[in-house]
């Protein structure tokens, strides 16, 4: 019995201390992350100006009727799906396909991790700027592709054209987040034990019928992972956008939501408005999420 009650009281001693130390984090995420996204959807329901002094009005949906009803949304919608299937493929491809490639080689895995993790140091600020350099009509952006296609003195439209801006939206990011990426997949090849790639090099199988028979299976809990990852980040993405329109580059192919949410909130200073957009794009995001762990799971128990 005295064993019995030493051992409970240690299990609530710990379960004491768990709660000391968590205690800091659900407080910032209850400030900071939490609190934010309940006052968001609250604030939705009325008609609330940034700088006006009177009392928000209480209008229910019209907000909501609104928003859904203005071409300038679904135009966001459009640009932000667009963008987020532009990035998903070439990035989680490539992603998988360097991280494959790293595992393979014998030496310089170190190395090689690190120069394409360097772009995911910097801020999403400096490598839109740094890109904006690249892409100008006399950067480098134009003198490669001329290289290439031995077309000297064409500019390629990268920050003008409609199509190229979107592009080049997209090249940022799959040039910044390639890096990130990979390291996950690196670490999720790295989990798969040798001796089943081991087992199946006995038996006659060769690199490409190992990756995509054993290796691939095997990484399901990091597909599902980075994808969700990624399609979370495409749908956050803003500083890239927010300076190629500051830069002059045309606003509607690349108007993503939170851009929009951007320019309600502060150019038109409809808090209201902006705060059911961000309702919107959480729940889809909460949705996506949601349904590809679902088909996750649902996966790996048919397997």
């Amino acid at each position: 019995m005295k064993r019995r009650e030493s051992a409970s009281g240690l299990e609530r001693n710990r379960a004491r201390w768990g709660w000391v130390f968590v205690a800091p984090g659900l407080a910032f995420f209850s400030i900071f992350s939490f609190y934010p996204m309940l006052n968001a959807i609250w604030t939705s329901f009325f008609n609330k100006r940034l700088l006006s002094l009177k009392a928000p009005k209480f209008i229910g949906l019209q907000n909501y009727q609104r928003v859904l009803g203005s071409e300038e949304f679904w135009n966001s919608a459009r640009a932000t799906g667009v963008f987020t299937v532009g990035v998903f493929v070439p990035l989680f491809c490539l992603s998988l396909l360097f991280a494959a490639l790293i595992t393979s080689m014998r030496r310089g895995k170190r190395l090689a991790q690190a120069a394409l993790y360097s772009p995911a140091v910097l801020s999403s600020v400096v490598a839109a700027l740094i890109w904006l350099l690249m892409l100008d009509p006399r950067g480098l952006a134009n003198q490669a592709v001329n290289w290439i296609a031995m077309t000297p003195g064409i500019d390629h439209q990268w920050l003008s054209s409609a199509t190229m801006v979107q592009v080049s939206t997209m090249i940022v990011y799959v040039w910044k987040y390639l890096g990130y990426f990979t390291i996950l997949f690196v670490t999720g090849i790295g989990k798969i034990p040798d001796s089943v790639n081991e087992a199946a090099m006995i038996d006659g199988a060769g690199p490409v019928r190992r990756f995509f028979s054993i290796t691939l299976p095997l990484l399901r809990p990091t597909t599902v992972l980075v994808s969700v990852m990624i399609l979370i980040q495409c749908m956050k993405t803003f500083s890239t956008q927010y300076l190629f329109t500051q830069s002059g580059a045309p606003l509607a192919p690349i108007n993503v939501i939170t851009l929009n949410i951007y320019n309600t909130a502060m150019r038109d200073l409809n808090i209201g408005r902006a705060s059911v957009m961000s309702t919107i794009l959480f729940l889809f995001m909460l949705a996506l999420t949601w349904i590809q762990l679902r088909v996750s799971k649902g996966d790996e128990a048919e397997s």
